[in-house]
Order: C-alpha cells, then sequence, then structure tokens
C-alpha cells in the first residue's frame, strides 16, 4: 500500500469540542482574535499526529461573510492571520494550504451566487492567501461544480498548486456518480493538481471514490478524501474505524487523505500509525 500525503483535520468542529464560542456569520473567524492559542494549538495537534498539509483557518474569512459582525471589513487581515497561526502551529516544514470555501452554505447548493459574484470573491480571497505565504491553495467543500470551476481557475491564477474538492452533502446526493466524474474533469480543465471529496460520511465516500478511482486512474490531477463522522447513520465513528474506512480509499488509489467535521487529532493520528 502506497504511502498517502496526510492531510490535517477540521478546525470548526475541533474548536467547538474546545468549547470556543463560534458565533454566526462569523463562525470560526471569531476564533482567529477571540482564540488564537486554541487555533495554534490544534494546529500544533495535528502536527504531531502526523499531518503533512495544514489548512488554514479561512472558512469564513471574506468581508462578504462579516457583514454586520465585530470584524466587517477586515476579511483581509483575518486571513492573513489565519496563515501566519497555520504556520506557527504547524511548524517549518509543513505545507501550508490556504481554504477556499463556498460563498454560501457549503450544504445549500441552491444557494450559489452568480458567476460575477463567484468570480469576484474567490479571486480575492486566493490573492490574499498567495500573498500572505501559503505553499498551496485548497479549494474545498464544494455543492455545484459551477463554483468548483469558478474558484480553481481563481486559485490557479495565483501561480500555486492547487488541489480542489466537493461535496456530496449530508446524504451524498448532491452528485451522483456521473456528476463526480465530470466534476472531476472540469477540475482538471480548470488546473488542479489533486480533486478530492470532502465533507461527506465517510461511509459514502468509499463506493463514489472506487468509480473515480477506477475511471480516473493514472490520468488527470491526483484523487483524495477526508470524510465526517457527524451526519452518518451508522453510528460513531471511533479514531481506529475512521482509520479502516480511509485506509481502504488509500487502497482504492487515493494519494491525500484527511479528515472532516467531527474528526480530531486522535483519528488521524489512528490514520498515520496505520502507515508506520
Amino acid at each position: 500500500m502506497t504511502r498517502p500525503t496526510f492531510l490535517d483535520g477540521p478546525l470548526g468542529t475541533e474548536l467547538e469540542r474546545r468549547g470556543v464560542a463560534l458565533p454566526p456569520p462569523a463562525w470560526t473567524a471569531a476564533a482567529l482574535e477571540q482564540a488564537p492559542d486554541t487555533v495554534v494549538a490544534i494546529h500544533a495537534e495535528y502536527a504531531a499526529a502526523g499531518a503533512e498539509v495544514h489548512t488554514t483557518n479561512t472558512f469564513r474569512t471574506r468581508d462578504c461573510c462579516l457583514a454586520g459582525t465585530p470584524w466587517a471589513g477586515r476579511g483581509a487581515a483575518l486571513a492573513a492571520t489565519a496563515v501566519a497561526l497555520c504556520r506557527d502551529g504547524a511548524g517549518p516544514e509543513a505545507r501550508v494550504a490556504g481554504s477556499l470555501a463556498p460563498l454560501a452554505d457549503c450544504y445549500r447548493p441552491d444557494l450559489t451566487p452568480d458567476d460575477a459574484d463567484l468570480q469576484r470573491e474567490h479571486t480575492a480571497l486566493a490573492r490574499i492567501l498567495a500573498a500572505s505565504g501559503c505553499d498551496l491553495l485548497l479549494v474545498e467543500t464544494m455543492p455545484t461544480a459551477r463554483e468548483l470551476s469558478i474558484a480553481t481557475c481563481a486559485a490557479v491564477a495565483t501561480g500555486l498548486p492547487v488541489w480542489s474538492a466537493i461535496t456530496l452533502g449530508p446524504r451524498g446526493d448532491f452528485f451522483d456518480r456521473t456528476g463526480v466524474l465530470s466534476a472531476w474533469a472540469q477540475a482538471a480543465e480548470a488546473g488542479a493538481e489533486a480533486f478530492l471529496i470532502n465533507c461527506v460520511p465517510a461511509d459514502r465516500i468509499t463506493p463514489v471514490l472506487a468509480t473515480l478511482c477506477d475511471r480516473a486512474a493514472g490520468d488527470g490531477p491526483a484523487l483524495g478524501a477526508y470524510g465526517n463522522t457527524i451526519f452518518s447513520a451508522a453510528g460513531e465513528w471511533s479514531p481506529e474505524r475512521y482509520a479502516d474506512e480511509a485506509v481502504a480509499w488509500a487502497d482504492l488509489g487515493a494519494g491525500i487523505v484527511g479528515g472532516c467535521c467531527g474528526t480530531t487529532p486522535a483519528h488521524l493520528a489512528a490514520l498515520t500509525d496505520r502507515f508506520g
């Protein structure tokens, strides 16, 4: 079994687990000023668990997401802070991935804005993240192929490597298998170096990834996955159980694996331990 690249785990549910208040609509962006030491500590714990690529806490550091909050108009500064905190916690050898999330709710594809808004907002954040010192950009949790394509193009334009990920939604029905293959093709055309599935119940990823790996093997972007454990109908996901599922992804051909909402540094440690 080939050793994959290990992506870290979530910031949002981990901050909640540690008692950090995440008031909407700023959500995790609030922690950048209200609990920066906790953000650094989480990044450090993922590094200790074996993560090699660390995701910035920039899921909501856009001015359009911060209107009416104490951080209104400060999206760029918060994004730069998120990159610095990630670097501090992950350490000098880690690769920092700047996160570009959906403009609207990642589980509400019907709310995806028009193309002009997508282009403007994703271009602005991608440039901020690149200027702040990210090693790569992670377009993640995209609920539509349209936003995936526009965000990926905006990220690629910075000159940094880009990984692009879609979510299948809490029930795994945002994309059927044909839709996943189409999204993979669009990410490849836009210039993504990797295509991933994320923020989907872990057990729902495996059959879709099997189809994707079978169709895309040896051609186009690398493949990867990082699933969640909080929306699954399959019961509790211990670190060992999650590791079992993620090892299956690597066996199928996923070259990047990590964790999403509900997983913890312990889940990642259980996974990395499987590879020695």
